[in-house]
């Protein structure tokens, strides 16, 4: 019997020296919700050996408010647990999920402003730890109310995912982005290795010795006053793109504005230097001697991240830019002495995703055990794969004009299904209607001000200003199906190789852990001597993220895995 141990918070009087302190509420349920053992009320601090005897006893699915409030405390304490319902993540994809059953639930989460935040007003904050060990399990004290509104909730999500073929879809969405909340704290909680004197060497090398905040750095300097002289500008400040803009205008330069791949196509002898010193730049900005003081501690890199934190189901993050470590500075991620890096990605991902939602035999034939671009080019563009390439991201990224729009038809004409899919999905979205994931993930509704506007519309402007709005939700949603399945993909992906990880470390094996993740990439910090059976790892747990989701297909999804010393070793 599938067990849940739901967790609530609960504050009660305590003695004067504990007045305000926090206890959390812990009890074992069924799958309908229905008591197993009486609720128990545990203090703060105690949660962690209480979570830690019931996951070995029990293993249940934890059901939280939020991982991301739980689950750090468990991790500095040495727990982890292996299952999770997340009631935050859950309700803000039931709320556009066309496969959930429609009523009061659903119609309440579609009512709030922003449910991936706002949760229900009986929902309480995450329990405050107490510096009172207590016991593991007191006696219950008025913790009822607190309790049933997190098992009331609940109990309401799960009556929201129907028993069909869509709503088990649906719930495998539900719980893969649960298991990708647990991810994400074990990420944040391990870290990506960082090495801070290769760092501090690199930044040295590119910018030159560190110097006070405000002042230019050397290396920055030099090149501003070579920018000065070869503009006649003594005053110009480079890092306004106005004043930059100005003084290469003056100086003859016909530009309408800074961009560095609009600069390329530009002669001139400022040019080369222009360019090195916006790279440096950025580097210094983005990645410099005040971002490693500020984000790296004891030799790990931990930034946040935000599972669902796009509206396709992708991450983001919060703290240092985590999915953007640019190639000036991937040496300094190194594993740690006697440990390596393993580096894997899913080549190609989301046009082997539009084979599969499509079911388009040819575009399958031209991804199997090949470069799909070329495979696409051998089959219809003469063998060259850069318009083969152009053509395919115009048609799942809506770039249907210029050179895109001039291949489009040979790539319809090749793949009809695949292109016929995502023209189905941006005519619904011009349309004002939704589309969904594979596994069920909706679009968000339609500004009520736009619908009117098209009801409205009478004069040409207006009618115009209607249409190019709508064209802008086509391309929203023809690349919406594809970008979120291949996220929930990448989701059962390292949810596998989690489970198989933590087999490994049951077993008594340190297979080591994930400690980095974007959109179609992972990282692994593990033990040099696991190094190859973890490359295994990752590509049986690939093969079994495409049977969980498509099951048996003609598709192929390759994984590259290698395994290095540092990240820039990688590629």
């Amino acid at each position: 019997m599938q067990q849940f141990a739901v967790v609530a918070t609960h504050s009660i009087s305590q003695p004067e020296s504990e007045a305000g302190s926090a206890t959390a509420v812990v009890q074992l349920v069924d799958a309908a919700g229905t008591a197993l053992m009486p609720p128990v009320q545990v203090y703060g601090n105690s949660l962690p050996a209480v979570v830690a005897e019931l996951e070995a006893s029990r293993r249940p699915r934890w059901v939280f408010d939020s991982v991301h409030d739980w689950y750090p405390g468990l991790l500095s304490a040495g727990v982890r647990i292996e299952r999770v319902h997340d009631l935050g993540l859950v309700r803000a994809i039931l709320r556009n999920a066309p496969y959930a059953e429609p009523g009061g639930y659903i119609d309440s989460v579609r009512a709030l402003a922003d449910p991936s935040t706002a949760a229900p007003a009986h929902l309480l904050p995450p329990a405050r730890v107490s510096e009172n060990q207590g016991e593991l399990f007191s006696e219950p004290k008025d913790q009822a109310g607190a309790l049933e509104n997190v098992l009331e909730e609940f109990r309401a999500q799960r009556a929201a995912v129907p028993e069909t073929e869509r709503g088990a879809r649906l719930g495998l969405l539900l719980a893969a982005e649960s298991a990708g909340a647990l991810i994400g704290a074990e990420m944040t909680h391990a870290g990506v290795p960082w090495d801070v004197a290769e760092h501090h060497r690199l930044l040295a090398e590119a910018l030159g010795e560190r110097v006070p905040a405000g002042v230019r750095p050397p290396r920055m300097e030099e090149l501003a006053a070579q920018l000065r002289a070869l503009l006649d500008a003594p005053g110009l400040n480079p890092d306004s793109p106005a004043e930059l803009l100005k003084a290469m205008n003056r100086a003859g330069i016909a530009v309408s504005n800074t961009r560095a791949w609009e600069l390329t196509e530009i002669k001139h002898p400022v040019i080369e230097p222009l360019l090195a010193y916006k790279k440096i730049a950025r580097l210094a900005t983005a990645n410099g001697y005040a971002w490693v003081d500020r984000w790296v501690h004891e030799g790990r890199f931990r930034p946040e991240y935000i599972v669902g934190g796009v509206v396709t189901g992708r991450w983001a993050s919060h703290g240092g830019g985590a999915l953007q470590i640019p190639h000036q500075v991937r040496s300094a991620v190194r594993a740690d002495a006697g440990k390596v890096l393993v580096v894997a990605d899913a080549a190609q991902l989301e046009p082997r995703i539009l084979a599969a939602l499509s079911r388009d035999d040819a575009l399958a034939t031209a991804a199997r055990g090949q470069d799909l671009y070329q495979g696409i080019a051998d089959a219809g563009f003469g063998g060259d794969r850069a318009h083969a390439k152009i053509a395919m991201l115009g048609a799942m990224y809506g770039a249907t004009t210029g050179e895109s729009g001039r291949l489009m038809p040979k790539l319809k004409a090749t793949y009809p299904r695949a292109v016929g899919l995502v023209e189905w999905a941006a005519a619904q979205g011009e349309a004002g209607a939704p589309v969904a994931t594979y596994l069920g993930r909706g679009t968000p509704e339609v500004p009520a001000a736009w619908r009117q506007a098209k009801s409205r519309a009478s004069s040409e402007s207006e009618q115009r200003a209607v249409e190019t709005e709508g064209r802008s939700r086509g391309r929203f949603t023809r690349n919406f199906i594809v970008q979120g399945t291949a996220a929930e993909w990448a989701l059962c992906w390292m949810g596998e190789l989690r489970r198989r990880l933590n087999a490994g470390r049951t077993a008594g094996i340190e297979t080591g852990e994930l400690v980095f993740f974007l959109h179609d990439e992972i990282m692994l910090h593990v033990p040099a001597e696991q190094a190859e059976t973890v490359v295994e790892l990752v590509h049986a747990s690939a093969r079994a993220a495409s049977e969980l989701l498509f099951g048996q297909i003609p598709v192929d999804f390759p994984v590259t895995a290698v395994v290095v010393d540092s990240y820039d070793q990688a590629k």
